[in-house]
């Protein structure tokens, strides 16, 4: 996939699925931004290998949770590199896993926050980009979690990863008369740290013995279903939120 002459800019891109899909879109040609939040080292060096291979880059620090920043994050994109024709709305995560009864509202807040209301204020702004132009593509990010209700102490991550689906279609059949596509990607068990931390190793064999094709996923493995979903060679899929899990749940 070319992605010559586009912008893109991936959320949470200094690292896991985010640093892969952003070193993905820079070797197919696009002028890629990306924001983090505390994983600096990882971002600066991530920049200075797409520059010493010839790409451009941006890494730029915002908190995704808070408009102001957000906005700032977008106008520094267009400064740099005129527009935005991608996003991919990357950032997020769990906090703890906890039970109904231990969890408390305020938990629930701050994970809505760091899935929901990010991607919400992420395509907000680069909705505003993308309608002067009458055309773009928003890939957002769900978890197989959405779909099965993710594991145990997952209720308040599950129920954000699932309002993302829900937006994701909204979304799509908002700007689909605009000439802008929105679909999502829903990753199952991929190998990257936020299974090191929020999994076990027992749970993870467990999820490979339950998978049809017999191996956890890959932080590439995603980002290559981004690129697609962000292509010309998807141009006629909108609302969409693909599953790529190795078929966990056929069963």
């Amino acid at each position: 996939m070319d992605f010559t002459g586009k912008v893109a800019l991936v959320t949470g891109g200094a690292s896991g699925i985010g640093e892969a899909t952003t070193r993905a879109f820079a070797k197919a040609g696009a002028k890629v931004a990306f924001t983090y939040i505390s994983s600096g080292a990882e971002a600066n060096a991530l920049e200075k290998e797409i520059a010493e291979a010839g790409g451009q880059a941006l890494a730029i620090r915002a908190d995704l949770t808070k408009q102001d920043e957000t906005d700032a994050a977008f106008a520094a994109v267009v400064r740099a590199f005129g527009t935005v024709d991608v996003v991919f709305t990357n950032a997020g995560g769990i906090l703890q896993r906890i039970g109904t009864t231990a969890s408390t509202l305020d938990l629930w807040h701050r994970t809505f926050d760091l899935n929901v209301m990010s991607t919400y204020l992420t395509c907000q702004a680069a909705v505003k980009i993308m309608t002067e132009k009458k055309s773009g593509a928003i890939v957002t990010m769900s978890s197989l979690a959405a779909m099965d209700g993710g594991g145990p102490g997952a209720l308040h991550y599950a129920s954000s990863k699932g309002a993302i689906v829900t937006y994701t279609r909204a979304l799509a059949k908002e700007l689909g008369p605009l000439g802008i596509r929105v679909n999502g990607v829903a990753p199952g068990l991929i190998d990257t740290r936020f299974h090191v931390q929020f999994n076990t190793p027992e749970g993870r064999r467990s999820a490979v013995e339950g998978t049809p094709l017999r191996r956890e996923g890959t932080a590439e493995d995603v980002a290559n279903l981004v690129l697609f979903l962000a292509s010309d060679k998807a141009a006629f899929i909108t609302g969409e939120t693909v599953q790529i899990n190795g078929g966990r749940g056929l069963y």
